[in-house]
């Protein structure tokens, strides 16, 4: 492709993302659309490090600032409208609110300011429950501000909630929980990164305000290359995911322990996320469901990113296993290809296209096992079978060792004389692997 034709084709880009991205009525105030690329990125940074929803932060940010032309923001840099309280101890403004003279935090840059809100939020008692909704839960998050005093406006909420639906801010908690690459609007960051010619090639561009429709079959291609699956970030204790309870929980937590502390019974905790019976450990950081997953999913879509499971899918999107499998078509063992959609609420028109065939499973777990502290001694136990002395690694399970050699657990108690299923780092075990 020439250097004219690249130019041409990230001009139309640009002109597709600021006249047919969005569907409302209301024409897009450039003021906001700045304000948004500006700060974008510190809401995502700050909803990983909190738990706000991004979506939130920048709606009370617009609202708060006057889309960054405030005169309080102006004088302190304050985008939240926080005033002093007795605890707060940095630099004062004083500025007409409610009453006359009001005394407001001053920060050093916005930076601050966005930390200390997510920081004021996550710590006040009155706001606690928010916490507790799904990130993706706005109403909710506005409504839950407005009753627990945060502003006296008695359209406080209305107002969020129309910023949040009219400038797709939703999309930007989907960046914080690695479930999207990017929001309705490139940031200022990324838009001076970009490349641009050195000519100024571009300086004469004109964006028209007549619809452009880019070709599916140019755009597709091009998303589909950068969707990878990044590992999303959720918030710490019990919340909410498509009206599910849900923990998010680290590798090797036990199951049972969690049954315990949430009063649910094992069978149905392994029944909630798929999990298989017999299941001690957790082999990975992952959602665990307090509930029963739904049988439909809150978005319409998902779009599989490179390394994605479905079962990593199902979890993700609070969907249950089977009904995800109904709606395309899929069996458990079958790999979608990246950058196909997958259907979360209804049956797909046909099955999505399926990753390339990979080395056999067979293959790979003898390969896994000669490499992986497993030693293949030449005796045999049938015909057919093969003797391997295992050590057992630290935090390896009787399950996962059962699931790597694809034999049953009773067989390997039985193998070594085991009264229990405890392991120790460093036991060495015989497992015998039929050929």
């Amino acid at each position: 492709m020439t250097t004219t034709r690249k130019l041409s084709f990230i001009a139309l880009l640009i002109l597709v993302r600021l006249t047919t991205a969005f569907s409302q009525d209301e024409p897009l105030n450039p003021t906001v659309v700045a304000y948004i690329q500006s700060y974008q990125d510190m809401a995502i940074r700050e909803m990983q490090r909190t738990g706000v929803p991004a979506s939130i932060t920048l709606a009370q940010g617009i609202l708060e600032t006057e889309a960054g032309k405030s005169d309080l923001v102006i004088r302190s840099n304050n985008h939240f409208g926080i005033k002093c309280k007795s605890s707060w101890t940095g630099e004062k403004v004083y500025h007409d609110d409610d009453a006359r003279g009001e005394c407001f935090r001053k920060y050093s840059d916005a930076e601050d300011s966005y930390k200390d809100h997510s920081d004021y939020l996550r710590t006040q008692p009155r706001y606690a429950s928010l916490f507790s909704l799904d990130p993706l839960d706005y109403k909710g998050w506005a409504t839950g501000l407005k009753k627990a005093g945060y502003a006296t406006n008695p359209r406080y909420a209305q107002i969020l909630i129309k910023y949040i639906e009219n400038y797709r801010l939703d999309e930007y908690t989907l960046v914080a929980m690695g479930k999207k690459v990017d929001g309705p609007f490139n940031s200022i960051a990324k838009e001076k990164s970009a490349a641009t010619p050195q000519n100024g090639a571009l300086d004469n561009i004109v964006i028209s305000t007549q619809p452009v429709t880019v070709p599916e079959e140019l755009v597709k291609p091009a998303l589909s290359a950068i969707t990878v699956y990044n590992k999303p970030v959720y918030p710490a204790g019990e919340f909410t995911l498509n009206n599910t309870r849900v923990i998010f929980a680290k590798e090797g937590s036990s199951l049972l322990a969690l049954a315990e502390k949430y009063n649910i019974k094992l069978r149905h905790l392994l029944d909630f996320n798929d999990l298989p019976n017999g299941t001690e450990l957790l082999e990975k950081d992952q959602l665990v469901f307090l509930q029963r997953k739904r049988r439909q999913g809150h978005n319409e879509f998902h779009t599989v990113a490179t390394g994605e499971t479905l079962y990593d899918i199902a979890q993700s999107e609070a969907l249950r296993m089977e009904s995800m499998l109904e709606f395309n078509q899929l069996q458990k063992t079958m790999i979608p290809a990246p950058g196909e959609k997958l259907y979360l609420q209804r049956e797909a028109p046909s099955r999505p296209a399926l990753a390339e065939a990979k080395q056999p499973a067979e293959s790979i777990l003898e390969k896994s096992v000669t490499e992986q502290n497993a030693v293949e001694i030449p005796i045999s136990k049938t015909e057919n079978a093969s003797l391997f002395l295992h050590k057992v690694q630290p935090k390896e399970t009787l399950f996962s060792l059962a699931k790597k050699y694809q034999v049953e657990m009773d067989k390997i108690k039985e193998w070594n004389n085991l009264e229990t299923t405890d392991l120790k780092t460093g036991q060495e075990l015989m497992i015998y692997k039929n050929q």
